[in-house]
């Protein structure tokens, strides 16, 4: 228990580097700003393969210890809640590991370098019975969870189209990153960021069905793609498109999507995060989009955060998406709908292998969803 009274967990991270300090970030800001949390976060250890490095993060983001040994924090009786943020190839080991040792697990995105090695994590770990979430956190910015409520209620009507396309411009470099090594990261703007995309058009318009589409690699000698170009059909009928690229100059953070309904229209982008555009055939003909500020004190999340108007950031996605978790820990519930399973992290897998197979044939794929 913490001085207050709240039941705590422990939690311990491998990773330290990007996703190391947003998460460590939520976690620390869930213990003031969600009051009272469903479970006080302890940032009990932290891993990774630099000494100096993982040592330093343990100092700055307040864990009380440190290791270069991921299976330390998988034999450790003071962490019930294991967090995957390292490189895509040590998502598999250390998450089926800590899984199989009792500890409810947290992995990023790709779940698995591709479906196979995903299916194979969504099945160890599902077997165990613990607490898992892929962590796809744009489910949880507050205008993607307002956008998902005004669809369950049909204020669009029937979907018919989804526009998604996640464009970044830090690819064109020479420096060695992992997240262009095949061994490594498994796919380039694929994994990276397509599958954002894929992940967000299953939780707002449905499951897909088939796609189409081809990859390009640009950079001379680089092992992953740059882009990725796809039509999509939805099993309820709706179609869309994605795209992906690192190259697109100018684009910092720009993940923007478009659904059409036979009742109004939704538009999103990800640089402007507290906006939400609603068109409403019955209303807005005449006046074109209107923009909502997601910010009032019935909106999805607000209850935790500021006054109308005062608007939240991206690093404040991880504190909404880890206090569903510790939720859903604390009482017992279920991580889905809104919070992406391994199941949804392998789905979103088998759709980017369905892309890598329909570049290489010309032809659409049709996707067939493995169960357990």
């Amino acid at each position: 228990m913490s001085s207050d009274g709240i039941r705590e967990i422990g939690v311990g991270m491998l990773g330290y580097a990007f996703m190391g300090k947003a998460h460590s970030n939520a976690f620390r800001k869930i213990g003031y700003i969600t009051w009272p949390p469903p479970l006080m976060p302890r940032l009990v250890a932290i891993a990774g393969r630099n000494e100096a490095a993982v040592a330093e993060a343990a100092s700055r983001y307040g864990y009380e210890r440190w290791t270069t040994q991921w299976q330390q924090l998988v034999d450790d009786p003071a962490i019930g809640l294991v967090d995957n943020l390292g490189p895509n190839d040590i998502h598999a080991a250390p998450t089926i590991a800590a899984a199989e040792a009792g500890k409810h697990v947290v992995c990023e995105k790709p779940l698995g370098r591709d479906a196979e090695e995903s299916y194979e994590i969504w099945r160890r770990v599902a077997a165990t019975g613990v607490k898992h979430m892929c962590a796809f956190n744009y489910r949880f910015v507050p205008a993607v969870r307002l956008a998902r409520e005004m669809i369950d209620a049909g204020e669009l009507g029937e979907l018919r189209h989804f526009r998604g396309r996640y464009l970044q411009d830090w690819g064109d470099t020479t420096a060695e990153v992992w997240r262009f090594d095949r061994e490594t990261a498994g796919s380039g703007a694929l994994g990276d960021l397509a599958a954002h995309v894929i992940d967000l058009a299953r939780y707002l318009v449905g499951e897909i069905d088939a796609v189409g589409g081809f990859l390009r690699t640009f950079i001379p000698g680089r092992e992953v793609d740059d882009a990725v170009e796809a039509t999509v059909e939805f099993e309820n009928g709706a179609v869309g498109t994605i795209e992906a690229t690192r190259l697109a100059l100018g684009r910092r953070n720009a993940f923007q999507w478009e659904i059409n309904g036979t009742k109004g229209s939704l538009y999103f982008d990800m640089e402007r995060l507290n906006e939400l555009q609603v068109f409403r055939a019955d209303g807005d003909r005449a006046r074109g989009f209107k923009t909502v500020l997601v910010s009032e004190a019935d909106h999805p999340f607000w209850e935790h955060w500021w006054p109308p108007g005062h608007i939240v950031g991206w690093g404040d996605t991880f504190v909404h998406e880890l206090h569903h978790f510790l939720a859903a820990i604390a009482s017992d519930t279920d991580v889905a709908p809104h919070g992406a399973t391994f199941e949804d992290g392998y789905r979103a897998a088998e759709i980017c292998d369905a892309l890598v197979h329909s570049s290489a044939s010309g032809q659409r794929e049709r996707i067939n969803y493995r169960t357990l």
